[in-house]
């Protein structure tokens, strides 16, 4: 019996210690636009290294599709979590504002990564997104007057209206081409979906376009998709790196892709929601990462 209570007490006492530390322990969340595309996944390794160098809990807790119910959900799982920070690529400007506003209330730490939406965060790490676009449409355009083509019609894939980070470079991109003969059409919108992207790439090219513009990963791959199986020499310029990206790039059906740092995103939005959650102000500070333009080696 005696051997018996010192087993229970043991138990007790190591379950004792594991709540003492699990209390003990800073809970991050990490809420990306979703879990499955690789920039998020580079994003989460970021994250990763940080959590490990800082010793702090960092949850992936992103939804599986771009969905912005689902970023809601994710948000309030945070709060109910415990979480002392937020780290988050918004869908939006606004659709999960309500639900960071209320996650604010409660004194949880805000900081962006990517994509930020309209409530005021400690910091926020994304690429200039205007000005990587703007490359991308100078981009083209080289590529273009190297094929001797002056003008013509050029498609242009972004994920939805709402998305801040791909709305700026659609911006940048068609401010590239003020002043040229070529003539951008209307956007469509494929919610980064490589899939529904390539239908509509393959839209494009019904049309007669001498290029299309993707303006995320998945958006990128379903340009290059359409462009591949169209047999067509039509040029193509996109965002983001995957192995998808970089095999098309590699085959010639894409020409170059502009490459953001989303492993820096991850790695220094966690290092400021550490800093943010030990009570240093850090002035709502933007901070780009870059981007690099990615051609065929």
């Amino acid at each position: 019996m005696k051997k018996v209570l010192a087993i229970v007490c043991s138990l007790l006492l190591l379950a004792s210690l594991a709540s003492a530390l699990a209390e003990d322990t800073t809970i991050i969340a990490l809420i990306t636009m979703d879990s499955i595309d690789q920039h998020w996944i580079a994003l989460h390794e970021g994250a990763q290294e940080a959590a490990e160098e800082f010793g702090v809990d960092v949850r992936f807790m992103s939804p599986n599709v771009k969905d912005d119910a689902q970023q809601i959900e994710c948000v309030n799982n945070a709060v109910s979590a415990g979480a002392k920070a937020i780290v988050v690529a918004a869908n939006g400007p606004d659709a999960i504002s309500a639900a960071l506003n209320e996650a604010k209330e409660a004194g949880i730490k805000i900081v962006y990564v990517d994509s930020p939406a309209n409530v005021e965060a400690e910091a926020t790490f994304s690429t200039n997104n205007k000005a990587a676009g703007k490359t991308a449409g100078e981009e083209m355009i080289a590529y273009l007057a190297a094929a001797d083509i002056t003008e013509g019609t050029i498609g242009i894939i972004n994920v939805n209206a709402a998305t801040d980070s791909c709305v700026q470079r659609e911006a940048g991109f068609r401010e590239a081409f003020d002043g040229t003969a070529f003539t951008l059409l209307e956007t469509q919108y494929g919610d980064g979906d490589a899939a529904k992207s390539q239908t509509i790439a393959e839209n494009y090219i019904t049309q007669g376009v001498v290029a299309i513009f993707g303006c995320n990963e998945g958006s990128t791959t379903g340009a290059g998709n359409a462009i591949k199986a169209s047999g067509q020499d039509i040029i193509g310029v996109g965002f983001d790196k995957s192995d998808a990206i970089m095999g098309l790039i590699e085959d010639g059906f894409l020409l170059a892709t502009m490459a953001q740092n989303p492993d820096l995103m991850g790695y220094e939005g966690v290092k400021a929601a550490v800093a943010a959650i030990a009570g240093e102000d850090l002035g709502g500070k933007v901070v780009d990462t870059g981007v690099s333009v990615l051609v065929k080696e």
